[in-house]
């Protein structure tokens, strides 16, 4: 493993989307960069089984998950670049590769990316990025922002943000892992954006909440991330996080399950791959 300490599901996040590209044919979300990024030198002596892992078809509903939820994210920023938007925020940003495969990178005005993460965490991402010889755009902006002491605001602002122009922001595998004054904070600051502005993000269910089936599952997926040192802290109800929102200053919020995309992602696939009905969150993305 590379030096520096990152988080250890940026790593397994992007190990199931680089196995999503081997696996799944066709993927739903084309990222040759993943592919790249996950090599021995970056994982370590544990790569060949790891990777094993990933692409065993029981491993395929969670890689599938993961394409599934970046694309969502990426196709609502889509529509806001189609309605003038030019500021990208990629909020908890660890192996996240949009910016090393930008289809927008030829707009004019560009689009700006800028990834936010915790300094360890980017130091590390620039030696994966460099071992794995993937040069940086020149439209990125890493915003490293240290959240013992500054707010993300100011790490925003310090990054060169543009306050009076829209952003969207995506913030996916993040919300689970906060707590709720975090969480709104992160809220409020994206809300001092101008109309149009937007982010997408996902969530997870009171574990109470779910069917014996559905809570099962939730559980052994929260003592896998709370054995890697990143428990789970942070659930809503559906219409919980919708007030959560409203109460911030947005304007609009759209929330889809998993049979919405299953229908948008893995209709008529021969293969039949689909998403897996066990549900225990949702996708939002919410407008200013």
């Amino acid at each position: 493993m590379l030096s520096g300490k990152p988080s250890r599901t940026a790593l397994r996040v992007a190990m199931r989307r680089a196995a999503h590209q081997i696996a799944d044919k066709p993927p739903i979300m084309h990222d040759p960069i993943a592919v790249r990024l996950m090599c021995e030198e970056v994982v370590g002596p544990s790569y060949a089984r790891d990777m094993e892992r990933a692409v065993h078809p029981i491993a395929r509903d969670f890689r599938c998950m993961m394409a599934a939820r970046s694309r969502y994210a990426e196709d609502q920023l889509a529509a806001s670049i189609a309605a003038g938007v030019r500021q990208y925020v990629v909020l908890g940003a660890g192996l996240d590769t949009f910016a090393y495969r930008n289809p927008f990178a030829g707009l004019s005005p560009p689009l700006r990316v800028f990834e936010v993460d915790f300094p360890a965490t980017q130091e590390w991402k620039r030696e994966v990025l460099a071992v794995s010889g993937i040069s940086l755009p020149e439209n990125l902006t890493f915003a490293a922002v240290d959240f013992e002491h500054q707010t993300l605001s100011d790490g925003l602002r310090a990054a060169g943000v543009d306050f009076s122009s829209p952003a969207f922001f995506s913030w996916l595998g993040v919300v689970p892992y906060l707590t709720l004054p975090a969480f709104r904070a992160t809220l409020a600051s994206i809300a001092q954006f101008p109309a149009s502005s937007a982010v997408s993000l996902d969530y997870i269910f009171p574990p109470e909440t779910l069917s014996p089936k559905r809570r099962a599952i939730y559980e052994r997926l929260a003592e896998r991330v709370a054995a890697a040192g990143e428990p789970f802290r942070l659930s809503f109800a559906r219409e919980q996080i919708e007030a959560e929102f409203h109460q911030a200053g947005f304007q609009r919020v759209e929330q889809i399950g998993t049979d919405e995309l299953n229908r948008r992602y893995f209709a008529n696939r021969a293969d039949g791959l689909q998403l897996s009905p066990a549900r225990f969150g949702m996708w939002a993305t919410a407008w200013v």
